[in-house]
């Protein structure tokens, strides 16, 4: 008995299953006919394709450049107004189809190589190189995007700012070489000057006012006298010849004639001393007087030493035609 119960259950068990797996066939019908019919299709442009690429007598893997030098060497077989003897305008046709497929099949798979490659790169560039937040800080802020075309952006970005340094450089350049003399140019300088002479007279007159209220010009000679007129040369600033002559009359002396008398008279005192040394002592001088004679000498060389950088100051702080003959 227990055995026809068990057969009993697997037949009953039987028709359940296949009762409730029709249904489902039913509703997956038509997803399973789209699927087989893209399958085919897949499989018939895959077909298409190699057709193609023997139409044009080549394999899978060839560049953009055999496609097209294939292409001219069969269109000038085949083309109807090429003249040829095996022209015939069906094969071109066809020819030309499958030029157009393969070229287009060609760039898309050489476009996703290169896609692969360069997120390769990336994926290695910034997964062991540097930690993943350190790309958004890079490039100066400019672009947008993937890493790599940031990166290209930045590139760009940099090569505009070079050129703009160039054409600003050369512009400059120009203006400088061609606009030298121009108005605006004098202008500048002749406002520059005068703002210099401007300044120069207020420093002056700040001086004179100040040496008026400190009472320095009381006990000059001409004090409350009109000035002579100057009848001089005529090239010559009657307001220069003025303040020099006044200077002179009350005994300014420039720092360059005051030094160069300084040095005549060292150089004469240091003759004269020296002279006087060497007539103390007698001729032949014994050893005692050969020592004082020397250290005359030392004395005298350190004088010279001392007297040859007051010389080097005089040349630097006096007059160009008086600095050739001082002393």
């Amino acid at each position: 008995m227990n055995t026809v119960y068990v057969m009993m259950a697997q037949i009953l068990r039987s028709h359940l299953i296949n009762a409730s797996v029709i249904p489902n066939r039913m509703k997956m019908g038509p997803y399973l006919g789209v699927i087989r019919t893209r399958m085919m299709s897949t499989h018939k442009s895959k077909k298409n394709m190699r057709e193609y690429y023997r139409l044009l007598n080549l394999d899978e893997g060839c560049s953009a450049d055999d496609v097209r030098e294939s292409f001219h060497k069969l269109a000038k077989q085949y083309h109807p107004d090429g003249g040829s003897n095996t022209a015939d305008s069906a094969t071109f046709i066809r020819i030309e189809e499958a030029y157009r497929k393969v070229l287009s099949h060609v760039i898309e798979q050489t476009n996703a190589r290169q896609s692969k490659v360069e997120e390769t790169e990336e994926e290695k560039k910034f997964k062991y190189n540097t930690p993943q937040h350190r790309h958004y800080l890079s490039f100066e802020g400019i672009g947008f995007g993937t890493p790599s075309q940031r990166e290209k952006q930045y590139r760009q970005f940099r090569a505009d700012c070079a050129t703009e340094q160039v054409m600003e450089y050369q512009k400059q350049k120009l203006q400088s070489q061609y606009f030298t003399n121009s108005v605006t140019v004098k202008d500048v300088r002749h406002s520059k000057d005068q703002k210099i002479t401007q300044a120069i007279e207020r420093l002056v007159e700040d001086l004179i006012q100040e040496s008026m209220a400190k009472g320095d010009f009381d006990n000059l000679s001409g004090k409350g006298k009109p000035l002579k007129k100057f009848s001089g040369c005529s090239y010559i600033d009657p307001m220069t010849h003025n303040l020099n002559r006044i200077l002179i009359d009350n005994g300014y002396q420039p720092e360059w004639i005051l030094m160069q008398k300084e040095i005549k008279d060292t150089i004469d005192q240091l003759r004269e001393a020296i002279l006087v040394s060497r007539k103390k002592l007698g001729n032949p001088m014994t050893p005692t007087e050969q020592k004082q004679w020397n250290q005359a000498c030392e004395q005298f060389q350190e004088n010279i030493k001392k007297l040859n950088k007051r010389i080097n100051d005089f040349f630097n702080c006096s007059p160009s035609d008086q600095a050739k003959s001082p002393f």
